[in-house]
């Protein structure tokens, strides 16, 4: 696992004093996903996810979140194509809020504050008007940007939501590292490790009121929907000797606050 946050090189708050004229052309190419070999995932993704990426768990014992793999190299991500577009049919939410994200110096507070920032060394990012302008001629927001907030704030609120069930899975005792090896196509093995999965033992010797409280948080499905995933570990380690381009146009830039609601388990 590695290479989170490190999409962003130069996050800095959106103003009108030094963004007004600034446009975003998001969704164009994911060479700035290129390196990144897994990426979060939010339990309202769980759904669309599960059925071409494997979702396990990574992260420090006190920050373990949901990822979907992209690749079982480091710096390696398998759903880019030579050209820069998404290889895939769903775009997590985390790659489609580039080149925006939140900022806070105290985001696990309830009360956290947070601020609109944008990477300014997208590519995306210009002010020659292409794309999406964030402020309009009177210096306001555009509908664009509010639907940018609107969107990382649906993204934060699921955020919180899937820290309750990660938290929930760890106080039952379910996760367990994993070490996943491949033998690929040149013959040549690789070895996959830094993350958890769901333990089916432990899974099954859940007592009913341990099951009856994944059950009411809506939260059994994501177990099996996670389970179910790791199926695709196979088709992502085949995808190695190049992705293709995809045939369709994937999902990219939010259009609307609620794009990002793209499962029931919210």
């Amino acid at each position: 696992m590695s290479k989170q946050l490190l999409i962003y090189e130069r996050a800095v708050p959106v103003t009108r004093q030094r963004h007004g004229a600034w446009s975003v052309k998001a969704g164009a190419s994911f060479e700035f996903a290129r390196s990144v070999n897994s990426v979060p995932l939010m339990v309202a993704e769980f759904s669309n996810a599960a059925a071409e990426y494997t979702i396990v768990f990574g992260g420090a014992e006190d920050e373990i979140i949901p990822v979907a793999l992209l690749g079982i190299r480091d710096n390696e991500n398998l759903y880019v194509s030579d050209s820069g577009a998404w290889a895939g049919t769903y775009v997590p939410a985390f790659l489609r809020r580039y080149p925006f994200v939140f900022s806070s110096d105290n985001a696990n507070d309830a009360d956290a504050t947070f601020t609109l920032c944008v990477d300014e060394e997208f590519s995306g990012c210009n002010d020659e008007g292409r794309g999406e302008r964030l402020f309009d001629v009177d210096g306001e927001r555009t509908q664009y940007l509010q639907n940018v907030l609107g969107f990382l704030q649906a993204y934060q609120v699921q955020f919180q939501r899937t820290k309750l069930f990660v938290k929930r899975l760890q106080d039952f005792g379910l996760l367990d590292p994993m070490q996943a090896q491949f033998t690929l196509r040149s013959g040549q093995r690789s070895t996959l490790s830094g993350f958890s999965v769901v333990n089916r033992d432990r899974l099954k010797a859940l007592s009913p009121e341990q099951l009856a409280e994944l059950m009411q948080a809506d939260e059994m499905e994501l177990v099996y929907l996670h389970l179910a995933s790791l199926r695709n570990l196979t088709p992502i380690a085949e995808r190695i000797g190049g992705p293709v381009d995809a045939a369709q146009e994937p999902e990219t830039a939010p259009s609307s606050p609620a794009d990002f609601e793209t499962s029931g388990n919210a």
